[in-house]
């Protein structure tokens, strides 16, 4: 675990970072975004998995009056009773307490798993239940990963609550590769507003138990890139793009599932042919090989265009992380993929500082030490299996 705030100094009376020699600044992205970077902010980067958990956990523990959980996958198995183990604790000491998950990302949790929360006080709800009069909806995800402790300690990032995800008793098997952020400060009541905001939509009632006001704790501006509408996830494609096009050095790019639009494709090849140095990780073991073979279809023309292709190897990669000129950089649950951007609900956080994009890049390259590195001439080679796998894929790459 790395931990970042405090470090790092801004006018707390000017309300923009400018970073003019590389090309971000906060009004900017503001204004293409359409909201406002919260100041003052503590950040933790999480991305060791028992220890990202430990982190969490405690940080749980440790409340006094509210505890809210967003999820697209809670399972009963031992990660997911020892917080739900917590969880109940604190509902019977008075604490309020929320729980909402996705209907088909916990499919396979059973209804007594939440019925038992429900007799300890725990208020649960549930998002995108399958409804007969409309199947189509169920293709909708309420994909995020948040939790708000007291409204002024957030977590987001891309781990759920699973075993695979803290990396115990897998069987021998190495845990997930997952990253997430760790908030203290104002960030962390904006984002308890996004959470009001699902619990009024899906678990019908007021939230009670949050405090009015959260103080500053650090220095570090944040701004909440949350998706829950068709309008939000065009405002989150907008962002993407224009981090993209306005990149004049380096764009970094973790995700777990890539399956491009045209138009992304068109974008980083834009981004490369101008003289940026771009960067993709992406799963090498895959826990869905559909996904992977419909991304893999565009391998060989985005090689052409000068990308850099890794594919990480030892565990399932399920980080989504972007860095743009190792100053802006946006970390969540959002993945390069249609899934991701147009259908599901998601929950990232934009940070515009140097030092948290440093480690980030850190992070990057050290996974890459643990990953291959994609030629055009190796690809070019691969089996014609392979080949036919990618056609197939393609063509309902849409719906992946």
């Amino acid at each position: 675990m790395q931990v970042l705030g405090g470090a790092f100094c801004y006018n707390p009376l000017i309300m923009v970072w400018r970073l003019a020699k590389d090309g971000f600044a906060a009004d900017d992205i503001e204004r293409i975004y359409r909201d406002r970077f919260a100041a003052g902010n503590h950040v933790e980067l999480l991305w060791q998995g028992e220890e990202a958990f430990r982190r969490i956990l405690e940080s749980v523990k440790a409340a006094r009056n509210l505890i809210c959980l967003e999820f697209y996958i809670y399972r009963n198995d031992d990660t997911g009773r020892e917080l739900s183990a917590i969880l109940k604790e604190k509902a019977r000491a008075g604490v309020s307490v929320y729980v909402l998950y996705d209907h088909f990302g916990s499919f396979g949790t059973p209804r007594s798993f939440w019925r038992e929360m429900r007799q300890a006080g725990v208020r649960v709800g549930s998002s995108y239940v399958f409804k007969l009069y409309a199947p189509l909806k169920y293709a909708h995800r309420d994909h995020r990963k948040l939790i708000i402790i007291d409204g002024d300690t957030a977590f987001t990032g891309g781990l759920n609550i699973a075993n695979e995800y803290m990396g115990i008793h897998l069987r021998h098997k190495k845990g997930w590769r997952d990253t997430g952020v760790l908030m203290k400060g104002p960030a962390a009541h904006v984002l308890l507003e996004k959470f009001r905001r699902s619990w009024k939509v899906w678990g019908k009632g007021p939230l009670v138990g949050a405090s009015a006001r959260c103080d500053r704790q650090g220095k570090l501006p944040v701004i909440p890139v949350f998706a829950g509408s068709g309008k939000g996830r065009r405002r989150l494609r907008r962002l993407l793009y224009y981090s993209i096009n306005h990149a004049k050095k380096s764009i970094l790019l973790t995700t777990a599932y890539f399956v491009p639009s045209k138009r992304m494709i068109e974008t980083l090849e834009a981004a490369s042919r101008r003289g940026v140095e771009v960067k993709l990780l992406l799963q090498g073991h895959t826990d869905v090989p559909m996904a992977k073979y419909a991304g893999m279809a565009y391998y060989e023309r985005l090689l052409k265009a000068g990308i850099d292709i890794y594919h990480y190897m030892g565990q399932v990669l399920h980080a989504k992380t972007y860095v743009f000129d190792l100053t802006w950089s946006i970390v969540g649950s959002a993945n390069l993929d249609f899934q991701s951007l147009r259908w599901n609900d998601e929950g990232n956080v934009g940070i515009l500082d140097e030092g948290f994009a440093g480690m980030l890049r850190d992070m990057f390259h050290e996974d890459i030490a643990n990953a291959q590195r994609i030629t055009l001439e190796s690809w070019r080679q691969r089996p014609l299996a392979d080949k036919l796998r990618e056609r197939l894929f393609f063509l309902i790459k849409r719906r992946l």
